[in-house]
């Protein structure tokens, strides 16, 4: 059966009306219902994961107002949901969105997958920021150009939803901006003055809503932070309520003692803390999946909050910096490219990068060359090799791959975008199964059209949630779809202290998504990326309207989205319960 949507116009009724003289009314005006809203018959998932049930939704304002039988009741506009589900928006817990909303607030890659809030901050928020910040930032922007009007956090989510979006903002403050703004790119300890600052500037974004801290601990220069760093931010955060999130220290060879780090974090500050996109790096690591399962599980069990994220894929992405030693990095980007252009520096370089047993994390050696796949390059000259693996062009080159990487970062002037594969099936078919795991696409959310046709992008970007919907629900069974919504809905909107969202119950905010489940599917390949997935047909946000019959309606209603310790809560009422 096919979705309808149904207006209440006066028509035939009005013309009565109007004869008989009893209206005033012109015949193309609106009957105002008794809701804004009604989604008729859909099958309810309400994203606690309880059996799913047939009913109607009413949607007031931002808020939904009735799930029930509302045969009795009228709606201004009315959507025919009989064969489809009707579920809470979904929550990306790790999206990069932070310039693609600048450039298109649409979100048009997240919205057609039924994403209506996107979290931020996974190490680098866009707050807050000094003019040195502001200066390196601007210098080092690519295809998509914008001035940096804001300073803190909270200025640049406000920025976003007044400039218009349409999905829902949120963000962790980043431990590595929180360090680049007081420490710099040094690989030292913070004084105790700098340490300081970097605590007070966690208390301003607290006060603002953040959500909690946000790490990436391979990257330099967060690899420089120690714990004692990490455990001082997240214990400042926990005062206000906040949660640790982070990019483990390694993915890899140390991850068993990476998950131990976040879960000491856990125990010493209070907080409660997650794991981004949860992976065993390399096929050498694949083993240690089931280890970090049960460590995760055994520190639940002792009372300790800690989950996960994950994306549904075998490759991650990111740059060519995760295939090179942090101490050549330091000193920031210039200081990274001048340093490989010295012939000693650049063979210690290579000689670190085909070892296996550094202490960093190597993404050259676990993906191989013939795993790295460029995605994207600044240099309009480089763009040719988009879709190509570092493997082939080094044996275009005559050179080493290692040796290509390097020129590649150079003749760029970027970290070279690229996607990695290093996880295996069996492994994301695990973390699919894991209750305490929950989604991120670890992407921004662009559009099949303008910039973002200029470089490619991990399908993630496209089809992650899509993916979990179509291949490991309906084709493969690895997961019901009512546990599927609730992991993409109330245990994200929960760990993120995120409240009155990410379910279905009257008086929360009408997030509200129509799909059906037999059809909604990832189309995006890592060949072809730029596809949006299918199946979802009507997207609400805070109550509109902002995808009908899967065509996008030019919305933009999103809210900046605030966690426990804002302190625009009602006086003396805390955060809502």
């Amino acid at each position: 059966m096919s979705t309808v949507i149904k207006r209440r116009n006066i028509g035939l009724l009005a013309s009565v009306l109007i004869a008989a003289g009893l209206c005033a009314c012109s015949q193309d005006a609106q009957v105002i219902g008794d809701y804004d809203v009604i989604i008729r018959g859909g099958t309810i998932y309400d994203g606690l994961g309880n059996t799913p049930f047939v009913a109607d939704l009413a949607m007031d304002g931002e808020r939904i107002a009735a799930i029930g039988d509302l045969a009795e009741q009228t709606g201004t506009l009315e959507i025919d949901a009989t064969g489809k589900a009707v579920s809470p928006g979904f929550i990306n817990m790790l999206s990069w969105a932070t310039r693609s909303l600048i450039e298109d607030g649409r979100a048009m890659s997240d919205i057609k997958q039924g994403v209506t809030l996107e979290i931020m901050g996974e190490g680098s928020s866009m707050g807050p920021l000094n003019d040195r910040m502001k200066a390196e930032a601007r210098e080092r922007q690519g295809d998509i150009k914008f001035d940096i009007v804001w300073t803190t956090l909270n200025e640049y989510l406000e920025y976003l939803t007044d400039k218009g979006i349409s999905p829902n903002v949120a963000s962790y403050v980043g431990a590595t901006t929180l360090r680049i703004h007081e420490v710099g790119y040094d690989d030292r300890r913070a004084t105790a003055d700098e340490l300081a600052r970097m605590q007070e500037l966690v208390r301003v974004a607290m006060r603002d809503g953040a959500l909690g801290i946000g790490s990436s601990l391979i990257y330099a220069p967060a690899s420089f932070a120690d714990t004692d760093e990490l455990i001082a931010l997240v214990r400042t955060a926990a005062e206000f309520g906040g949660a640790y999130i982070s990019h483990l220290r390694s993915e890899g060879n140390r991850l068993e003692e990476a998950v131990q780090e976040l879960i000491k974090i856990a125990s010493i500050t209070g907080a409660p803390a997650e794991i981004y996109h949860l992976k065993a790096a390399g096929k050498s690591n694949w083993h240690k999946m089931q280890n970090v399962i049960a460590l995760i599980e055994s520190a639940r069990a002792a009372g300790l909050r800690i989950s996960a994220d994950m994306y549904s894929y075998t490759a991650g992405a990111t740059g060519l910096d995760a295939t090179m030693p942090t101490w050549v990095q330091e000193g920031g980007h210039d200081a990274w490219v001048e340093r490989l252009k010295d012939p000693e520096i650049r063979a210690r370089v290579a000689l670190e990068m085909h070892d296996p047993d550094v202490d960093w994390e190597n993404f050259f050696v676990q993906a191989g060359p013939e795993g790295i796949m460029f995605l994207g390059f600044r240099n309009p000259e480089l763009r040719g090799l988009i879709g190509k693996t570092l493997l082939e062009v080094a044996e275009e080159r005559g050179t080493d791959p290692a040796a290509t990487a390097m020129d590649l970062v150079i003749e760029d002037n970027s970290r070279v975008d690229a996607a990695f594969f290093l996880m295996s099936e069996y492994n994301v078919r695990s973390k699919v199964a894991q209750p305490w795991i929950s989604f991120g696409s670890d992407a921004s959310a662009p559009a099949t059209q303008g910039v973002f046709l200029k470089s490619n992008v991990h399908p993630r970007a496209y089809g992650n949630f899509a993916r979990v919907l179509g291949k490991y629900v309906r084709d493969e069974r690895a997961l019901t779809l009512s546990e599927a919504v609730r992991r993409m809905t109330s245990l994200p909107a929960f760990n993120s202290g995120i409240r009155e969202r990410g379910q279905l119950s009257a008086g929360y905010y009408a997030d509200v998504l129509v799909f059906d489940p037999a059809t909604i599917a990832d189309t995006a390949t890592f060949s072809e990326p730029h596809q949006y997935a299918t199946g979802m047909l009507h997207v609400f946000v805070n109550g509109e309207q902002v995808l009908a019959n899967g065509k996008h309606t030019g919305a933009l209603p999103g809210k900046v989205v605030r966690g426990p310790g804002w302190s625009g809560w009602p006086y003396n009422a805390g955060p809502p319960q």
